[in-house]
């Protein structure tokens, strides 16, 4: 991964291979962002996303074996104990430009992924919301 800081953010730029959650939360961890958004495009192989089914409390997962480009990147940045926890849901799309989209589970750079990082100024943590059994952030 390359990255530089470009004002009040970050501009990354994921190199071929690399698994796009993991990259992400070893650079929070290592810059030692306290919260933030971020935003990205891409194309991607071997992607998992998922819904989530609020009746059943899970999440229902679809692979997505291939590459796909990625039409859109959004998500958040927030911390669960002492762990950065990277929240991003995608939209992706084949070459017959049929998309999908959901929670992003796991996804690895296929040609790049660019990805820009707003930080925020407070720590934000996730805790868990009974009523849905999701962690949402604590705010």
């Amino acid at each position: 991964m390359r990255w530089q800081k470009n004002g009040p953010f970050y501009q990354l730029r994921l190199e071929r291979g690399e698994e796009i959650l993991t990259t992400l939360t070893e650079f929070v961890h290592c810059r030692r962002l306290k919260s933030g958004v971020l935003f990205g495009l891409g194309a991607a192989e071997n992607l998992r996303l998922g819904y989530y089914n609020l009746k059943q409390k899970r999440y229902l997962l679809r692979r997505f074996q291939g590459e796909y480009e990625l039409g859109s990147l959004v998500g958040n940045i927030a911390w669960v104990e002492r762990e950065p926890v990277i929240h991003i849901h995608a939209v992706i799309s084949n070459q017959r430009l049929t998309t999908y989209s959901g929670h992003l589970f796991a996804a690895t750079v296929a040609a790049t992924c660019e990805i820009a990082i707003i930080t925020g100024g407070k720590k934000v943590q996730r805790r868990l919301e009974p009523v849905s059994g999701l962690k949402l952030l604590a705010l």
